[in-house]
Order: structure tokens, then sequence, then C-alpha cells
């Protein structure tokens, strides 16, 4: 009995994993109210290779007219003087997206807690429909984390992110993240 149990948690785990790689690899940018970054490192006000990545990816949606806001997240790690979003923000203002068009939630340090602070940003609006980018490994979570918080997310990853990139290193993440996304699935609370 122990082992059928085991067999089939085994086969839930690969099945997850099967998931987080084909929700990364499913580009659904389309037009929506909204595009919204998800903060990564940043190193003394300078976006970290990877938020570059995201950044970048959302600069071009933006551009593509894809969705009139742009929501940059991500609050102070330890040590830092600056929010992930403030850093995402002036990169994306050199880059041509006028300081009208950006929003910034720089409260949360974690998926969850970003996430909460653009539904609240969002609420005031008609529309909760959202363009999610981060890198590829994060989008299941990521979209089961916005639905339980009323967003309508559609996922669009960067494929230029260094995680993305480098196959050791992607595999690690798609791993970690099929260990999360059960648990997100079955204790995060719906709060719409």
């Amino acid at each position: 009995m122990l082992g059928v149990a085991g067999l089939l948690l085994l086969g839930l785990w690969a099945l997850t994993m099967m998931e987080v790689v084909v929700t990364g690899r499913r580009d659904e940018a389309r037009p929506a109210s909204a595009i919204v970054v998800l903060g990564a490192a940043q190193y003394v006000g300078r976006p970290s290779p990877v938020l570059r990545a995201r950044l970048d990816h959302a600069i071009d949606l933006f551009k593509r007219g894809l969705a009139p806001l742009m929501i940059v997240t991500g609050g102070r790690g330890d040590g830092d003087t600056t929010s992930e979003a403030a850093v995402s923000r002036r990169y994306a203002m050199r880059r041509g997206v006028p300081d009208s068009a950006i929003v910034l939630e720089s409260t949360g340090r974690t998926t969850r807690e970003s996430l909460q602070g653009v539904a609240a940003i969002m609420s005031a609006r008609s529309k909760q429909d959202v363009i999610l980018v981060s890198d590829p490994f994060h989008m299941l979570r990521l979209s089961i984390v916005a639905r339980r918080l009323g967003l309508e997310p559609f996922t669009s990853p960067t494929t230029t992110s260094p995680i993305a990139q480098s196959r050791d290193q992607n595999w690690r993440y798609v791993v970690n993240e099929s260990l999360k996304v059960p648990v997100v699935y079955l204790f995060e609370r719906n709060t719409k």
C-alpha cells in the first residue's frame, strides 16, 4: 500500500513538473489592462541580468501596445537602499516607457506579496486582466496565485533570462517550482 502511494505521489510530481515546463513555454500575451513585471535582484540601483531580461520583455510588450500600464514589482532586500520596483521604473523610463504609464508595487518581497499589491492596484479598475512577465519556470505558480487574488492572468515568459539560457540552472528552478506549485495549489486561499 505504501509503495502504491509513493508511486502515485511520484507520478503527480512528474505531472506537475511537466505542467511547469509546458506553461513556461506558452506565451499568452494579448491586449490587457496592465503588464506586470515580477521583481528580481537589483545591484546598487542596477537591475540584475534576470531583472533586465524581464524588463526588456515587458518593455517590448508595452511598445507593441498590448497594455497602457506597466506595473513593476519588488521591495527592498536586506541592506538595499532602493526597491526592485524603483530600479525597474528607472530602467523602463530610460527605454522609452513614460513615467505616467508606470505604477510601482514596491513593498512585496515574495511572489504572493507582490501579486497582492498588484491586485490592490488593479482593484480600482473595471478590468482585472494582466500580462504577467517573469522567467518561464515561474509562470504556472504566478498564474495560480494571480487567479486566487482575483486577477485574470495571461502569462508571457521572457526567453532571454540567464536562467532560461542555462539548461542546468533552468532545471533546478523547474524542480524547485514543481515542489512549490502543489503547495500553492492546495493551500493558497482564494481571496476574491
